[in-house]
């Protein structure tokens, strides 16, 4: 068992501005997984959400599903992604969150999972279709064993009630997604969700929260970053790796993007 969970440990250390970068395994290639994590460390980002492609990838917009769907087409699997991701502990330091969906997770068997997260150094997961309620009755079980939290999702419709049980009963950090659709790339947000994102943060939740969803480059990243601990950002990775030659070449294009 790992003594303290890499997330905890950085968001007691740094309190804003944190940034996490989503990348689906097996795009733009099966065997790039391992270069895309070590790229994005070397180029400064506080946390890597690795995606776990599934063939109906529903609160993704375009972009991702594509890239999952390449990534499937690529022979990229659960099992063959934490096989990928076996021994990357001493070449990276950076928390390392699994994301994806139920179905291959259930698949590949739940305790299962959570044992090989540990031996790998996964530090959470993410699962955007698990209701709550099957969270609280069949997972949270696992995440207080393993130290390995699921990190839960809120949108603008989510009750006060459904997130204030969220922050009792989850760890890591609460992922507000910025609007309730698709993500994808936008221009900047607006207005209501500006408004939504001060609401969240007038209820002093004890948990960080880190935006998601549309972050495209300067204006929505200092939005995010003024309203909440950090962004998450996806669909505009993913574009940059469609356009580059290399993995480095796309971390150099995410940060030049994130700037503009």
């Amino acid at each position: 068992m790992k003594s303290v969970n890499r997330i905890t440990e950085l968001l007691n250390k740094k309190d804003r501005g944190l940034l996490s970068v989503y990348f689906t395994a097996g795009y733009p290639a099966l065997d790039s997984v391992r270069d895309i994590i070590l790229a994005l460390q070397e180029g400064g980002v506080d946390m890597i959400e690795i995606g776990v492609p599934f063939s109906d990838p529903m609160a993704d917009g375009k972009v991702i599903q594509e890239s999952s769907s390449r990534a499937l087409d690529n022979g990229m699997s659960l099992g063959f992604l934490l096989d990928c991701l076996e021994g990357i502990r001493p070449q990276c330091s950076l928390p390392l969150v699994l994301m994806g969906y139920l179905n291959p997770m259930m698949q590949y068997g739940t305790e299962r999972l959570f044992e090989r997260c540990v031996q790998i150094g996964i530090d959470a997961l993410i699962i955007p279709d698990l209701p709550f309620n099957e969270y609280m009755k069949g997972y949270k079980k696992y995440c207080e064993k393993y130290d390995i939290p699921v990190i839960m999702l809120i949108t603008p419709e989510t009750p006060e009630g459904r997130i204030r049980l969220i922050d009792d009963n989850c760890g890591g950090f609460i992922y507000m997604v910025s609007s309730a659709s698709t993500t994808g790339t936008r221009g900047k947000f607006t207005a209501e969700q500006l408004a939504y994102f001060k609401r969240i943060d007038k209820m002093c939740l004890k948990n960080k929260r880190l935006i998601g969803f549309g972050i495209s480059g300067r204006e929505t990243l200092s939005a995010a970053f003024s309203a909440s601990n950090g962004a998450i950002v996806g669909s505009l990775f993913i574009e940059c790796l469609s356009r580059a030659s290399s993995v480095n070449e796309a971390v150099s294009l995410l940060k030049e993007r994130l700037n503009a």
